[in-house]
């Protein structure tokens, strides 16, 4: 139940903001966000029907496509997730915009709408059907998800460059990338976690060393070398964004010719991954 409670709120703070983000700082300076929203602020400007209107109405399809497909969870959520969206920008249409300064209007926008789509999305849901349809298309073609919504949104951003004039687009292109960057921070935290593989003659002394002085615990693994065959030890380890300048040092005072490999991992559960205490 307490998990529930936390579900809701978070996805209402998260639909809040992108609220906040398009009636305060997008619409008013005539900028557009990706997917359905930036269909909906297109033709809630030619038709002059409200934009509340046209995020549910046109997200509608989506949803029960989702429903039946992807699941019963994600496709309440996300109904949830869009329809307190779209009562936020019909209470917050009468207030006037923070800025008519368009920079300050594509960056700021873009990181509230970042931090709220990240929130929602986080939550189990969307705030957008553009991200239904990129599932769905996957399935059949050889595309990612990123690729297939990269697609649309920069065809509806272009297409914002006919009915707002090109400089709006470009800024609604700013705004865009601003939020696409802030989606991740938000879902992956400022502590993203990688995991590193490490092989060193010298793997005992790192591994010692990246414990004692980072407090990571490390697994060693075998490995065998492709082109001398020789038998190697390789050191596997799981650190934060944070912590991998000082990783590398480490590395660096024992092995300078240490092999590092260093990749992105989007959640870590379970384990030993929790910081030792160092001193």
């Amino acid at each position: 139940m307490a998990r529930l409670a936390q579900r809701t709120i978070m996805m209402i703070v998260g639909a809040g903001m992108m609220a906040v983000a398009l009636e305060i700082f997008l619409v008013p300076n005539q900028m557009v966000d990706g997917g359905i929203t930036g269909i909906s602020i297109m033709l809630s400007h030619i038709f002059h029907i409200p934009l509340g209107i046209l995020l549910t109405l046109l997200n509608l399809p989506f949803l029960i496509i989702g429903y039946k497909q992807i699941g019963k969870t994600f496709a309440l959520s996300t109904l949830f997730a869009v329809v307190i969206m779209s009562i936020g920008t019909q209470l917050l249409h009468p207030v006037p915009s923070i800025t008519g300064e368009p920079l300050l209007a594509a960056v700021f926008g873009g990181v509230i709408l970042g931090v709220g789509v990240g929130l929602v999305v986080r939550y189990g849901g969307s705030l957008d059907g553009t991200e239904i349809v990129a599932i769905l298309v996957t399935k059949r073609m050889p595309f990612s998800v990123g690729e297939v919504v990269m697609f649309f949104n920069l065809f509806i951003l272009s297409s914002a460059g006919f009915v707002f004039g090109w400089n709006n687009a470009m800024f609604s292109l700013i705004a865009y990338y601003i939020a696409f960057k802030v989606i991740d921070v938000t879902l992956e935290g400022l502590d993203q976690s990688k995991s590193v593989w490490i092989i060193s003659e010298k793997y005992r002394d790192i591994g010692e060393a990246l414990t004692e002085r980072l407090g990571r615990g490390v697994t060693y693994l075998e490995g065998e070398g492709g082109f001398s065959g020789e038998n190697k030890k390789v050191i596997f380890v799981v650190i934060t964004r944070l912590e991998e300048a000082k990783m590398k040092a480490i590395v660096e005072d024992w092995d300078s010719d240490a092999f590092i490999a260093v990749g992105n991992i989007h959640d870590v559960k379970g384990g030993r991954f929790k910081k030792k205490a160092i001193h």
